[in-house]
């Protein structure tokens, strides 16, 4: 099979998954009112594919055969920034909202391949065979694939196998011929109601006790005992006009629940080895957090926009303070872009002939990215004034009584056209101050990791070596190896 087209992936969806909203099952997933929204956002990755404008950005061969260019294989420090280019273009055709059905799973996929050559130099291991096969056929049959990492954790006080419910972390109840059996739930299981594939990954390091809680694998998302409750959901009723973005392109989650869900060993990718439980994590976090930072740069750059238009049309964009407010938008885009490019061109190589986007540009792009989001709204909301969440809506514009008095008195600076003055409020209220704009702060708080872990993890990775160094070679002496250091620092000659 070679590309599919969007009416395939819808048509895909239709398989019986068990999937729950507003508290009651889904019949068909393409069908309901909510869920229709997020599973026609998932199909445009098929769409885009098709584009003959795109094909060559969207799409690689591979074996001859043309394929999703999510699949190519991240070998060197060019196809790092292919990846990131398409990312971005994906995210900006979304119109800031990325379509994680392929990047998440992909992000996975690259994750588990290094994974794979990392176990096979501890001997004779199935893994590698399982994940190679497993990638080729996603490839082949052009699926859409998501993750299921994070635990729900229970008491985070406690490892997981100290916890009072075992299954508070996803586990290994059983093992026989035919395969493993698993127990427990995921949490912010990001489009998997509308996705092909699901794979699950361990969410921190264990230790020998949490063996049972080491586990990885991928099962179809049609598997028995596979349950997804889905969380909020976007307003079926919204117009484009009032909700530009949430009204056609958001991404749906889950609460996702393996109830004795049996996964075949050809599906098993890390069955108790808890000692590369720790390393599986983190490989992942890396590849997606590269992910994160290239789908944020649309975004950023709608910030701004919104933010110059919003003083253009208020008649503030000469003010000094007004300019220093969009000086920020501009620095705080301008870092993120410099952390993607720098993250690609500074790749270290990984086992299994993959490249590694660089960990601390890559941390660093996305800690300063979460942390300075609310900023960054405020900003824009602060230029754009109350309107944006008092502004009439479409109806009153239209009506026969109200309009003229709305274009009279929400008319703005002479020349601005008071229908785009409101489209614009609009716009801004859905990205910041609607269910829609909520979302994304949280997302961008808490997705691919809590900004402690995005701190803890670049100065893991940060050269502390080379930089105490420094301190020797200014003092011309020998300094002594700071804890936590592995290697010896130099000595200065």
């Amino acid at each position: 099979m070679a590309l599919r087209t969007a009416d395939e992936f819808l048509a895909g969806l239709r398989d019986g998954r068990r999937v729950y909203a507003r508290g009651e099952r889904v019949a068909d997933v393409t069908l309901h009112s909510g869920l229709r929204i997020a599973a026609e956002h998932g199909a445009n990755v098929y769409e885009l594919a098709a584009d003959p404008d795109l094909r060559e950005l969207f799409t690689c061969r591979r074996d001859g055969e043309l394929v999703s260019r999510y699949y190519e294989p991240l070998t060197d420090r060019e196809a790092l920034e292919r990846r990131a280019r398409l990312i971005e273009e994906h995210t900006r055709r979304g119109r800031t909202t990325l379509n994680l059905t392929k990047a998440v799973g992909t992000d996975a996929l690259n994750a588990l391949t290094t994974f794979a050559a990392a176990a096979a130099r501890g001997g004779d291991t199935p893994y590698p065979e399982r994940i190679a096969s497993y990638l080729d056929r996603c490839t082949r049959e052009d699926l859409s694939v998501v993750l299921a990492q994070t635990d729900v954790k229970g008491d985070r006080r406690l490892r997981p196998h100290q916890q009072a419910d075992p299954d508070l972390y996803l586990r290994i109840v059983e093992r026989g011929e035919e395969g493993i059996v698993v127990n427990g739930a995921k949490a912010h299981t990001t489009m998997a109601p509308v996705a092909d594939e699901v794979i699950v990954l361990p969410t921190r390091a264990m230790a020998a006790e949490d063996a049972d809680y080491a586990v990885a694998f991928a099962v179809p998302i049609d598997t028995e005992g596979l349950t997804m409750i889905c969380g909020p959901l976007p307003d079926p009723g919204a117009s484009a006009w009032e909700a530009p973005i949430s009204s056609r392109n958001v991404e749906v989650e889950s609460l996702t629940v393996f109830d004795r869900v049996l996964v075949p060993w050809e599906r098993v990718f890390l069955a108790g080895e808890h000692e590369l439980a720790g390393m599986l994590a983190t490989t992942f976090a890396t590849y997606h957090r590269y992910t994160a930072i290239a789908y944020k740069l649309p975004f950023a750059e709608l910030l701004l926009g919104c933010a110059v238009m919003a003083a253009e049309v208020n008649g503030t964009l000469a003010a000094s303070h007004v300019r220093e407010k969009l000086a920020t938008l501009v620095e705080y885009g301008g870092l993120l872009r410099a952390c993607v490019e720098a993250a690609a061109r500074h790749a270290v190589a990984a086992v299994g002939g993959q490249v590694l986007p660089a960990p601390v540009y890559t941390n660093v792009g996305k800690h300063h990215f979460a942390s300075r989001f609310h900023e960054m709204l405020r900003v824009v909301q602060d230029l754009a004034g109350g309107l944006v969440i008092t502004a009439p809506g479409r109806d009153d514009l239209d009506g026969a009584e109200t309009g003229a008095l709305i274009r009279k008195y929400l008319a703005g600076p002479a020349g601005v056209d008071p229908e785009l003055r409101l489209r614009l409020f609009h716009l801004i209220r859905d990205i910041t101050a609607s269910d829609f704009g909520g979302y994304n702060q949280v997302v961008t708080l808490h997705g691919e990791g809590s900004l402690q872990a995005q701190s803890l993890q670049m100065l893991r990775d940060a050269d502390l070596t080379s930089a105490v160094g420094a301190v020797a070679d200014v003092l011309e002496a020998e300094l002594p190896t700071p804890r936590g250091l592995a290697s010896a620092l130099p000595v200065p000659g």
